[in-house]
């Protein structure tokens, strides 16, 4: 051996005794405290999830989100792996409205579904501006595997002919197999309160039957402005298969806009009203402490590993702010009581760190 390596020896065993010391020390010091600032900081978010955009929906396929919100101009989608971090996707405009025609204006809370190889998208429209009466409900489709990419086919208006009035909202519930369409609608002509509406779907664009009412405005909580509104209908499936639809009650101009939560009696027809029960009272509302007011208009999803039930919904930051772009998407977990009914808590202030829906890289 070399003189030159040999007395390098003792300099090299006591670099290795202090490397031996570091570990030893580390093992119980360096704990998930002193994990750098920055990694614990991207282990959470905090709302919202995008300055503005009312109306938030969300679907998952392929390991994908796709977050829409109203525009009023155009229909746009943000394609994410992350929802929490759906501030960093780009949104893409997939479809414009025509220049004139029944829906060239006022496009809102517009919905994406997968049903039969095809992506459908459900929205609100109308033909003028100022007059709010000419809202309708329409359908676009694209047999494109990534709703992003392809072509958006105008597939016209999705009503019920026996009652054709008044239509925003809507979204599908699926129910032993059959697809069926759920609203927020006028009861005639003339009566601008807005009630829930539900009708079987013949397929995708198209509703077949008479349409039934499921809820109107008559508690107290729900009638807070003027007119009357029950709206927003979204469906949520609970761990032992009970079946609910969400809704948004009182005027969305009103801090008092809320959460209410229809169920469907196990086994029972989702065209018979008589088997759907109303909540009393708000199950989602207003949290002045927490800085949230008026929210409303909610969606549903799962975590990426599939575990975790979250709940994506829009508010305003301050009182008195009104149905205005300024109402921001947010999202929250939720979880199940006992009786397997959903308890979606109090809404989360904006201040609060809320840890990542599992599975999100």
């Amino acid at each position: 051996m070399p003189a030159s390596r040999n007395s390098a020896l003792p300099a090299l065993r006591v670099s290795f005794r202090l490397l031996t010391l570091v570990l030893l020390v580390c093992s119980g010091a360096c704990s998930r405290s002193s994990v750098p600032r920055e990694t614990q900081a991207a282990a959470t978010f905090t709302n919202p999830i995008l300055p503005a955009g009312p109306d938030p929906w969300v679907t998952r396929k392929d390991g994908f989100y796709y977050l829409l919100v109203t525009t009023n101009d155009n229909i746009t989608i943000r394609k994410t792996r992350a929802l929490s971090n759906a501030g960093a996707a780009a949104p893409v405009v997939v479809w414009t409205p025509p220049a004139v025609g029944p829906n060239s204006v006022n496009i809102w809370a517009p919905e994406l579904h997968f049903r039969r190889g095809k992506w459908y998208i459900y929205y609100t429209a109308g033909s003028n501006k100022a007059d709010l009466s000419t809202q309708r409900t329409f359908v676009l489709e694209n047999a494109s595997a990534d709703p992003t990419q392809g072509r958006w086919l105008d597939r016209g208006r999705l009503f019920s002919p026996q009652a054709d009035f008044w239509a925003i909202d809507g979204t599908l519930l699926r129910y032993r197999g059959t697809d069926y369409f759920v609203w927020s609608g006028h009861p005639d002509a003339v009566q601008n309160r807005q009630c829930l509406y539900i009708a079987r779907m013949a397929d995708p664009v198209t509703l077949t039957g008479p349409r039934v009412r499921l809820s109107q405005p008559e508690l107290q909580w729900e009638t807070n402005g003027d007119p009357d509104v029950n709206e927003g209908p979204e469906a949520l499936v609970s761990p032992r298969g009970h079946v609910f639809l969400t809704y948004s009650a009182s005027g969305c101009w009103t801090d008092d806009y809320a959460l209410g939560l229809l169920a469907l009696r196990p086994g029972g027809n989702p065209l018979n009203p008589s088997d759907w029960a109303k909540s009393a009272q708000p199950v989602f509302r207003q949290s002045p402490t927490n800085g949230v007011y008026g929210p409303g208009h909610n969606g549903f999803f799962k975590s990426p590993d599939g575990r975790q039930d979250w709940l994506i919904y829009h508010a305003n930051a301050g009182g008195s702010q009104g149905c205005k772009e300024l109402r921001s998407p947010r999202m929250q977990r939720f979880r199940w009581n006992s009786d397997d009914t959903p308890n979606f808590g109090e809404p989360v202030s904006l201040k609060t760190p809320q840890r990542r829906p599992a599975g999100e890289h």
